[in-house]
């Protein structure tokens, strides 16, 4: 997983309450026995005007001139602003590795819901809680601005607006060392990787009968 310390980046605004994750990712594209490669159909039914099926070439499809993530001064963005209970639906991990993969790194809204929430975390995506009126402001500092970015510093826990005001945000400690050291659920068992084979050692020393299952 992605460490995710300080990231500057441009800012789309996802101007919708309860974007499910089924707008997220559709379900057809979870056929997909990989990981990888859903970026391109993220919000797949806004972005095009045709429908999308896995392994079409998105070079062939009709983007919907309108959608946010289409318009020019949003090509490259790294930042989501959205409105309240962002993720709702069902829990389907694809919808963060869909932003993730597109290139989102972090995620700013009032509420989201509460398996998206801990699901992006897992997965290298920093989703931030900010109080509704300060979302309401950054809104409207990013349709009067084009280019609009702020940078996101999770070591100092404060997110810093283009004029170097800084909004502060909460993140769960443990979290935080997650996402500080790159550690998704994986991760954190291999670091004690030493005592587990240690103790697999130890173990068939004293059972030698459980390396012939084991093997077979």
């Amino acid at each position: 997983m992605k460490k995710f310390t300080v990231h500057q980046g441009l800012v789309a605004p996802m101007d919708r309450e309860n974007v499910d994750t089924d707008a997220i990712i559709p379900k057809q594209f979870l056929k997909s026995i990989r990981k990888t490669g859903f970026g391109p159909n993220l919000f797949d039914e806004w972005r095009y005007l045709d429908h999308g099926e896995p392994g079409m070439d998105p070079a062939s499809r009709k983007p919907n001139p309108d959608f946010v993530l289409n318009q020019p001064r949003y090509q490259g963005a790294s930042i989501l602003l959205a409105r309240k209970n962002f993720g709702c639906g069902s829990s389907r991990e694809h919808a963060p590795w869909a932003l993730d993969q597109f290139g989102f790194r972090a995620l700013l809204a009032p509420s989201f819901a509460d398996i998206f929430f801990n699901n992006s975390f897992k997965n290298g995506l920093l989703p931030i809680v900010l109080p509704e009126s300060t979302i309401a402001q950054l809104f409207d500092e990013v349709a009067a601005f084009p280019g609009y970015q702020l940078t996101v510093d999770l070591e100092r826990q404060v997110i810093v607006k283009p004029d170097g005001a800084e909004i502060g945000f909460e993140v769960q400690a443990f979290r935080r060392y997650c996402l500080l050291n790159g550690l998704d659920d994986i991760g954190l068992t291999l670091r004690h990787k030493d005592k587990i084979q240690a103790f697999e050692a130890e173990r068939l020393a004293t059972k030698p009968w459980l390396a012939h299952h084991m093997a077979g």
